[in-house]
């Protein structure tokens, strides 16, 4: 959270807004009161604590692991590696995880992790033995495991966290053939996926690219159709916030500020990523980078600075009913979970924006998570089994058009043509589709009510229907 927000906001009940949103898209179904509790409450929350040695000390680590729907299994969640983690943010977390699933149709129920630590306090050892000693309560309790929950990075997490997870969870099931499925987000090395650490800004990314394509919508807004030469404001420059930036520049849009915990920048003219990133490494913050033709030490006032489009990729609660007037962007997406409160919410699309909601623009993480999944389930690489003979294949018909039309091709075309599917493409493809397919069902699901509000509004109502669907197929309700 911003400084000024973590100064002058009340601390807001994140899994009572999740709640919030639930209860004002429940009212555009028709399923029974009991079936939509059973929806909406967390079935499994697991919160405990360990010790361990700190310098020539001990130390109690605080921890979660929240399973809040078990519709479908295996559950599925990052875990989350913050000072600021708690109970609630943890169980808001995983209930947007059921809803994010279902919306991207990606066969998982929601859950969420969190170990209540700031990651830069400890040295690597420390990380490490953290990481496995959580790993082994959550196998104590059986909250862990290929068929039952599968974790996955989240905020202060990564690659290097999910490769113990996975060593630990492999030593204490020795034989168990699936156990690598037993979390996702792995480096490539230890049975990753190709595409993994980007999914979720490049899910981002296509996200907003199909918003600014519909026409109708951007008439409404003022705005022609298409990212080229709109205007964006990305709050966070972790791992989704980067690689939003850099798939939104790819796409045509013109990056105006970005916003750290250290400050913000703007130029209304376009930042370079790379190079606010060298700058970056260089001094340790954003501030004083030669291409910024403003700098806030406040960060929060980088998130009122002119754009037409504002994503803020960094945490809950970021813009609320105090600083909401002050937002100047038209469209907001939410690459973050919860960012947006739902008072700010409700005064955003009183006045005509648009909120792409987080529990579809961020499921590009979940998705590609999923193909990981698969990949450990199957033990064979997307593209190993076919590549080889798709290309044989298309160079027979190369061959055979080339002979019958006299006309030759050139070697680089010949390649293009010719070339199989590597895992990378297919995983992109295969994120793409599942990102596009998903915004047009949601907005189908707005258009065809009036009285459905909002894309997030539309978002839960096909999550939720989903969700019940599930119950009723499992004989819990007729």
């Amino acid at each position: 959270m911003s400084k000024s927000l973590n100064a002058t906001m009340p601390k807001s009940n994140f899994f009572g807004d999740v709640c919030e949103f639930f209860d004002h898209a429940a009212q555009f179904t028709k399923h029974p009161e009991g079936l939509l509790d059973q929806i909406k409450a967390c079935n499994s929350v697991y919160r405990f604590r360990f010790p361990i040695r700190k310098g020539n000390g001990l130390e109690v680590i605080d921890a979660y692991r929240v399973e809040h729907s078990h519709h479908k299994t295996p559950t599925k969640g990052g875990i989350r590696y913050s000072d600021m983690v708690n109970e609630d943010e943890v169980m808001a977390l995983a209930a947007l995880m059921t809803y994010k699933c279902a919306i991207v149709n990606v066969p998982f129920g929601g859950a969420k992790g969190g170990i209540k630590i700031s990651p830069q306090n400890y040295t690597v050892a420390e990380l490490e033995n953290i990481t496995r000693r959580y790993t082994v309560e959550l196998i104590k309790k059986n909250f862990i495991g290929p068929g039952i929950d599968v974790p996955a990075p989240d905020y202060g997490s990564g690659e290097r966290e999910m490769s113990w997870i996975a060593d630990t969870y492999q030593t204490m099931n020795p034989g168990q053939l699936d156990a690598l499925g037993c979390v996702t987000g792995k480096p490539i090395a230890l049975s990753g996926i190709a595409g993994r650490k980007e999914a979720t800004g490049r899910g981002v990314a296509i996200a907003i690219r199909e918003c600014v394509d519909v026409a109708e919508d951007m008439q409404t807004l003022g705005f022609t159709t298409g990212l080229s030469g709109k205007k964006v404001i990305v709050q966070g420059l972790g791992n989704v916030g980067y690689h939003s930036v850099k798939y939104l520049s790819e796409f045509g849009a013109i990056i105006v500020g970005l916003c750290e915990f250290e400050g913000a920048i703007f130029n209304a003219d376009g930042l370079d990523l790379e190079q606010v990133m060298a700058h970056r490494k260089t001094t340790g913050s954003i501030l004083g980078y030669a291409g910024a033709k403003r700098e806030f030490e406040n960060p929060a006032e980088g998130l009122e600075q002119p754009c037409d489009i504002l994503v803020p990729a960094a945490l809950e609660n970021q813009i609320t009913e105090y600083n909401i007037g002050q937002i100047k962007a038209k469209i907001i997406a939410e690459a973050a979970n919860g960012p947006t409160t739902p008072a700010a919410a409700a005064i955003f699309i009183d006045r005509g924006g648009i909120i792409i909601p987080d529990m579809y623009c961020n499921a590009g993480g979940v998705t590609v998570s999923y193909f990981e999944w698969l990949k450990n389930l199957s033990h064979v690489a997307f593209g190993r089994m076919d590549k080889r003979y798709e290309e044989n294949v298309n160079l027979n018909i190369v061959n055979m058009v080339e002979s019958s039309t006299g006309v030759k091709l050139s070697s680089a075309q010949r390649s293009a043509i010719v070339k199989g599917a590597t895992e990378l493409e297919l995983v992109n493809s295969g994120l793409e589709d599942t990102m596009i397919r998903s915004y047009h069902e949601i907005r189908e699901i707005k258009a065809h009510n009036p009285k459905i509000d909002s894309l997030r509004t539309a978002a839960f109502v096909s999550s939720i229907d989903k969700v019940a669907v599930s119950y009723m197929n499992m004989g819990i309700w007729p």
